[in-house]
């Protein structure tokens, strides 16, 4: 009895001491991963699944000038006019703040995420949704959606970095609350399935909390700043 009691009392305080980095394991790399298999599995066996085309669907049923231009503009502060800008301005102002580990990790991961989609887009090669004629047309692959894991990456990046701060939670509302809405604006345009949005969204958090638990194994980050 006393050797599971100390058993016990040792896991209770492994726990506690390092609650936040288990969660983080969970919530950006197990659950993900499982996402992700599922969804591949899914992909490789068959072009689409069950909900990807009613979604799709439900979304172009609302379609109307001024949500036509609502999205079409997420789409693109989504990548190539917001994201791709936003991430270089960010690892050079963590370089030039001299925060190095920072800019580091924020550059691997922001970098490496758009890598790493180009290749997964190459190996599973999945044709986009042909379902209507769409006003704003794409002529890659389709899986995973490169703005969803874009926007999603960043999104990690940024709660990351600030959840040692007293803005982590406007920057969780704020970052989330874009990723869903530049992974949204692909489903309108009828360009991705939403299946490419969730397997974005999964391969992003694989990706970036990968990247900052090997950055920061001893410390975390903006450590120096509370010495």
């Amino acid at each position: 009895m006393r050797m599971l009691a100390s058993a016990t009392a040792a896991t209770v305080r492994f726990i506690g001491r390092h609650f936040w980095r288990l969660t983080l394991v969970f919530v950006g790399l197990l659950l993900p991963l499982w996402g992700f298999a599922e969804l591949a599995d899914e992909i490789h066996e068959r072009e689409t699944v069950a909900f990807d085309e009613p979604i799709l669907l439900g979304l172009q049923a609302l379609h109307g000038p001024v949500l036509d231009r609502f999205f079409v503009s997420v789409s693109h502060l989504g990548y190539l006019y917001g994201v791709v800008p936003f991430d270089i301005v960010l690892v050079a102002w963590l370089a030039v703040r001299r925060h190095l580990r920072e800019a580091i990790f924020a550059g691997i991961a922001l970098g490496g995420s758009g890598l790493l989609n180009l290749g997964t887009k190459l190996l599973f090669a999945r044709e986009r949704p042909d379902l209507w004629a769409s006003i704003a047309p794409e002529h890659n692959y389709s899986f995973p959606s490169g703005h969803a894991m874009g926007s999603m990456t960043l999104a990690w990046v940024l709660v990351l970095l600030a959840w040692h701060t007293r803005a982590r939670w406007w920057v969780v509302a704020a970052s989330l609350a874009f990723a869903f809405l530049v992974g949204l604006s692909r489903l309108y345009l009828g360009v991705h399935y939403p299946t490419d949005i969730l397997a974005g969204w999964a391969a992003a958090s694989l990706w970036v909390v990968s990247t900052y638990l090997v950055a920061f194994r001893f410390r975390r980050p903006w450590a120096r700043l509370e010495g």
